[in-house]
């Protein structure tokens, strides 16, 4: 199976937005107890998330992952630092590629694959306010395009 794909639980939208994004990567993400059971029910938030490298390992912050409703005292923290896990030649490459300008590590999305949770982590560039004006631009005669198409297709 390609990376990337799988059952979607979580997109990061507006990662899109903000950033050029550059190259894609696949990562594992370590979780614990009742972690896994809220994320396969869609609990999980990935909106103002980001990764940092610390000490050589690749770490997810801020990633909002809702406490299990049955879980009781074996819940967890919703906000806490999570491990993501990489080939060591693939962080070797992100900690090369940030250490550049501009560049940052986003999640952009969130998915099973056989049984495993999994993040598609994107090496972004941030853009200027006038590349998001463009895109928006784009996006609009897109859809004007398409909307026009569909009323001739009536007639």
């Amino acid at each position: 199976m390609p990376k990337g794909m799988g059952k979607q639980l979580a997109q990061n939208k507006k990662a899109y937005h903000d950033y050029f994004i550059e190259d894609t990567f696949e990562a594992g993400i370590v979780l614990q107890g009742t972690e896994i059971k809220s994320i396969r029910a869609g609990k999980a938030n990935l909106k103002d998330s980001f990764a940092k490298i610390e000490r050589g390992e690749l770490y997810l912050h801020n990633m909002h992952v809702s406490p299990y409703e049955q879980g009781n005292r074996y819940n967890h923290d919703p906000l806490r630092t999570r491990k993501l896990l990489l080939h060591r030649k693939e962080i070797n490459k992100l900690i090369g590629e940030t250490k550049e300008t501009g560049y940052t590590i986003v999640p952009l999305k969130l998915y099973l694959k056989n049984g495993f949770a999994k993040i598609l982590i994107g090496l972004g560039k941030g853009k200027k306010q006038y590349d998001k004006r463009d895109d928006l631009k784009k996006k609009e005669a897109k859809r004007d395009i398409e909307r026009a198409f569909r009323e001739r297709q009536k007639m």
